[in-house]
């Protein structure tokens, strides 16, 4: 099903802060749980986001994250924020996107020392391409005056553990460079965020910005000065990463409904031609060989009508990105059409008269675009009322 919805979740109320300002008009949502999200929209477009804080370290992220994905059923979960970096590739304030993440306190403590035995988790493809182009296209960052030189989006592991690293001589840190030594940043998150997209198919994107060295120079007045900056950088290459991720979505959703809608008028052509058959038709008058129908137009319902609302989702997405449905118009239809198909979903008799409401509710507020009304009328018919 495809959604045009991106879940982000942070660890820090400051990286909260910094994606928070890229969303327009965020409402809350509450799980019954108890977790709170706001959902709004990446300003100037049709991303819709839902964000929410974990909290700091792998099993409270892995909790939220999971409560997320089944909530939402996300295009994708980003994990956003900012991260200590392990050598000297990635600069302060530079972006690191995992490639993948390790798990590095997993491990086996023997006599001669302490074997590594990390869990591993690699990015999807499609989101590491993506993240790859939007780092070439080099265009995502921030201009704000005052801020240096431009960071740079690097690609490499990330390494995830439960505690603050603040050194480079101690035995763990050694021991992390040592046998961890292609991951560019450290931090406590990523690997329980990993593991809740793995586990629920959902895919997956660590974004850190650097903030910090990780090598015991790491203070709280560098944290003032450098985590704002790096944070602002993370949410920044996230936002856009997402409205990327959700346009190509639609775009291929758009495709394959263009192909089925084709293949399915070829199949009802094909059905209506008679082999060795007489076909008898009502007709409103006959002239030589040509026919002439004068019959009313029927509506005809969906098979599937959950199937047919994820489509009709699209088209709101289409008409918005057009600019023909207002963003408070486009936010109003988006609850109605998930009231409805939550209700079709149900599948009771009093279900069905809830998706009728809803839908008509819809039709009403959608009425000035006679190309979704219209489309409407089929699925108000397939939830059991009337055109």
């Amino acid at each position: 099903m495809p959604n045009d919805l991106v879940v982000i979740l942070t660890a820090l109320n400051l990286e909260y802060q910094a994606v928070r300002q890229k969303i327009a008009s965020p409402q809350m949502h509450r799980h019954e749980r108890g977790t709170r999200f706001e959902v709004g929209i990446v300003q100037g477009t049709s991303c819709r986001v839902a964000l929410a804080l974990t909290n700091k370290g792998n099993h409270s992220a892995a909790v939220i994250a999971e409560r997320a994905i089944q909530e939402f059923s996300p295009a994708a979960v980003l994990f956003v924020g900012v991260a200590g970096a392990l050598w000297e590739t990635a600069r302060m304030g530079d972006v690191v996107m995992a490639t993948h993440v390790y798990a590095y306190h997993g491990g086996t403590s023997e006599d001669d020392g302490l074997k590594a035995r990390p869990r591993v988790w690699e990015a999807p493809h499609a989101i590491s391409q993506l993240g790859a182009h939007l780092a070439r296209a080099n265009d995502w960052a921030d201009n704000t005056p005052g801020s240096g030189r431009d960071p740079q989006v690097r690609f490499g592991a990330i390494a995830a553990g439960e505690v603050v690293q603040n050194s480079k001589i101690s035995a763990e840190a050694q021991w992390i460079r040592q046998h961890y030594n292609d991951a560019l940043a450290i931090e406590m998150e990523a690997a329980g965020v990993a593991q809740a997209g793995h586990l629920n198919g959902a895919p997956v994107a660590i974004i850190r910005g650097i903030s910090d060295r990780a090598d015991g120079t790491k203070s709280s007045a560098k944290d003032r000065s450098w985590q704002p900056r790096a944070a602002a950088n993370a949410a920044a290459f996230a936002t856009r990463l997402a409205v990327e991720l959700v346009r190509e979505q639609m775009e291929i959703a758009m495709s394959q409904a263009g192909r089925a809608h084709s293949a399915d008028r070829r199949e009802e052509n094909v059905s209506n031609i008679a082999h060795g058959s007489t076909v008898g038709i009502m007709a409103g008058s006959v002239k030589d060989s040509n026919v002439y129908l004068n019959v009313e137009p029927k509506v005809t319902a969906p098979k599937d009508l959950t199937a047919e609302l994820d489509a009709f989702r699209l088209h709101l997405m289409q008409h918005h990105t057009e600019g023909i449905l207002d963003d408070e118009t486009y936010r109003e239809a988006l609850v109605d059409l998930d009231s409805a198909r939550r209700a079709a979903k149900e599948n009771t008799p009093e279900s069905s008269k809830r998706a009728v409401m809803q839908l008509k509710r819809l039709r009403g507020l959608i009425a000035d675009c006679p190309v979704l009304a219209a489309k409407l009328a089929t699925l108000v018919v397939a939830a059991g009322g009337s055109a």
